[in-house]
Formats: structure tokens, sequence, C-alpha cells
């Protein structure tokens, strides 16, 4: 992904905003890792989630995968990008995550940092090779 293919400066500090604002409705009460996400649609809407454990810890959800839910849900199919903020340290999307961001076309990851400015990946180095839908389709 090029660079020009990023969002703007605007977006991206419109995304960190939401995923922030996500983050401090998280509920996290036996990590107390709190995660905030925001993923920007094709038509420029913003969904965000945040991180929601459970006693039972495989029923927890990550924000990631809460704010694109919330997006599939609000009818939108094509997301861009994503930013994350996460505390009490920074962290990029799980594999899980990183897999359902593929399978709605997000490009672009956004990590943010409590210092400094932050980092930008493209989905394609944090997860090279996602299973794909096409490998489910039969053939003719």
């Amino acid at each position: 992904m090029t660079r020009a293919s990023r969002p703007s400066a605007r977006a991206t500090d419109d995304l960190i905003r939401a995923a922030r604002s996500a983050r401090r409705r998280a509920y996290a009460p036996y990590s107390g890792f709190h995660v905030g996400a925001a993923v920007l649609t094709g038509s420029g809407a913003v969904a965000s989630g945040c991180n929601v454990e459970n006693a039972s810890f495989g029923l927890s959800i990550c924000a990631e995968r809460a704010a694109v839910h919330l997006a599939i849900a609000e009818g939108h199919r094509r997301l861009l990008a994503v930013a994350v903020s996460s505390g009490p340290a920074e962290a990029t999307p799980c594999g899980a995550c990183r897999q359902v961001l593929a399978e709605f076309g997000v490009r672009t990851v956004i990590i943010d940092r409590p210092r400094g400015d932050p980092l930008v990946f493209d989905l394609a180095d944090l997860l090279a090779h996602p299973f794909a839908g096409t490998r489910l389709r039969r053939r003719s």
C-alpha cells in the first residue's frame, strides 16, 4: 500500500480519538488491559468498539472485532483502516483480529501511542498470507 492510499492526517486523528473514547468504555476486569478500536469505512463513517472480557476467557471479544462487527451491522462492507488505542501498553491487533480485518479489506493499521506519533502499518505486513474466502468456493 502506498502512503497516498492511507487515511489523511485528519482522518487518522479522528480515528485515534474514537479509539481512545472506546478504550475508556472497555470492560477488562481480569486483565486490566483496556483496548479501543475504530474502523474507517469506505463511505467515510467511523465505527468503534472496545474489548469486553468474560470470566470464561474464550467468550471475550477484542476491540477490533467489536468495531468491525458494529460497522457490518450498520451496513458497511468495505473497511479501509483501523486505529487501536490500548493501555497500559500499546499493542497491535491479535492474529484473529488481523484475519477479520483482512476479510473486510482493511489495509492500514494505526497504533495510538501515549507519547510520540502513532505507528502506522500496512495490514499485509502484519498478516502476510490471510486465509481468503476464495479458498472456500467450489471450482466449476
